[in-house]
């Protein structure tokens, strides 16, 4: 989708239809122009209709660079919710703005919407890629994590997804701004299946303020997540089941002491259970040692059944439950992430991992945050 050139018969603004393709070619697709917005009234609701068709090649040259746009917005958008912000002399005054549940039509409207996920949501932005996909088109691929700040358990709400940005050829400012999340079918505003996409994220889930893996999260999908972990340490000894606690005391007596040098080493979460075959049979149970710690520098086990191991991170799709995971949940959560996986066109290596956050006896089960993970062989973030 690209802006388009206006007639002056119409004030300066510009919109986009279609989802993003990952390649277009941008010398022989022609503009589109965009009609004006018209409001039509039926059953009581109000629906607004945009009509696009194709115009020839304007032969009018455009005073801006479109990959100086690009460097500009590589630049500018990490800055959308931190105390710079963004340069909005970018962007037209009736720049148009719209997301599944959210639209505004001039810039006004464009900053408050920042300025209240900023305050609400405390947003952290993570700008993935910037790329031209039309004459006067720039769409961006991005990931949001927010909380909920007036909610007294903070809910954590991700979003991830592209934005597609028009550019007004007449002053080379950016006149449109349309969100897609990865997670709907149907992105067109009002969707009330992003109004339901927030409200079910709204749930209570309890995580221990304690040091977990690093994670970036690449993609939400309606069904899972797809993240990037770091490497990190393990120590760990055979299992008997997912959802067993057969060897934890082992590993946890590690870092309690039972060690070389009997140094206490700080808990962290999730306590792992990882199952390296297909049947989900071979399973082992690991304790993740705090970042600060490498291998060579940690004391030796005191028992030849518990190890220490690097993780070398990589690319796992995720899936989180709450409630007490039990081997018969946890194997159909692992069967429904795998389905999902595979009909998505990803690669999933043989086995899972299941990460329990909190402590069973002190945690109510409704709030318990559990996750399934599957490592993925590749994955492209499009």
């Amino acid at each position: 989708m690209a802006t388009s050139i206006l007639s002056h018969a119409f004030p300066t603004t510009c919109t986009t239809f279609r989802r993003p393709v990952s390649a277009v070619n941008i010398h022989h697709n022609p503009p589109l122009l965009l009609q004006p917005l018209q409001r039509h009234r039926k059953k009581n609701h109000i629906k607004w209709a945009i009509k696009l068709s194709l115009v020839e090649q304007s032969t009018q040259k455009s005073s801006f660079d479109l990959q100086q746009l690009v460097a500009f917005l590589y630049d500018d958008l990490p800055h959308l919710f931190d105390d710079k912000g963004i340069d909005k002399s970018a962007y037209d005054e009736r720049v148009f703005f719209r997301d599944p549940i959210t639209k505004h039509d001039d810039l006004s409207g464009y900053l408050f919407n920042i300025a209240l996920l900023k305050t609400i949501f405390r947003p952290q932005f993570q700008l993935h890629w910037v790329k031209p996909t039309g004459p006067y088109e720039i769409t961006t691929r991005w990931t949001m994590v927010m909380k909920f700040m007036l909610l007294p358990w903070k809910p954590e709400l991700v979003f991830t997804g592209t934005s597609v940005m028009g550019v007004n050829p007449e002053n080379g400012k950016f006149c449109s701004h349309v969100d897609f999340w990865d997670s709907l079918k149907k992105n067109d505003y009002f969707s009330f299946e992003g109004l339901l996409e927030v409200l079910k994220q709204l749930r209570i889930y309890k995580t221990p303020d304690l040091e977990s893996p690093k994670y970036q999260i690449l993609k939400r999908t309606a069904n899972y997540e797809v993240r990037q972990y770091d490497p990190f340490v393990v120590v760990e000894t055979n299992g008997d089941k997912l959802s067993g606690n057969t060897g934890f005391n082992d590993v946890a007596g590690y870092i309690f002491g039972k060690n070389s040098t009997t140094e206490k080493i700080p808990m962290t979460t999730p306590v792992f259970t990882q199952a390296i075959d297909v049947d989900l049979s071979k399973v082992s149970i690991q304790i993740v040692l705090p970042s600060d710690k490498e291998t060579k520098s940690l004391p030796n086990p005191n028992q030849e059944t518990v190890s220490l191991r690097k993780v070398e991170g990589g690319i796992a799709a995720v899936i989180k439950f709450s409630g007490k995971p039990m081997e018969d949940i946890v194997r159909e959560k692992e069967k429904i992430l795998r389905s999902n996986i595979i009909k998505d066109g990803l690669k999933p290596q043989p086995g899972c991992l299941l990460a329990r956050y909190n402590d069973p006896g002190r945690t109510w089960s409704f709030i318990m945050r559990n996750e399934v993970l599957i490592w993925l062989d590749d994955f492209s973030l499009d």
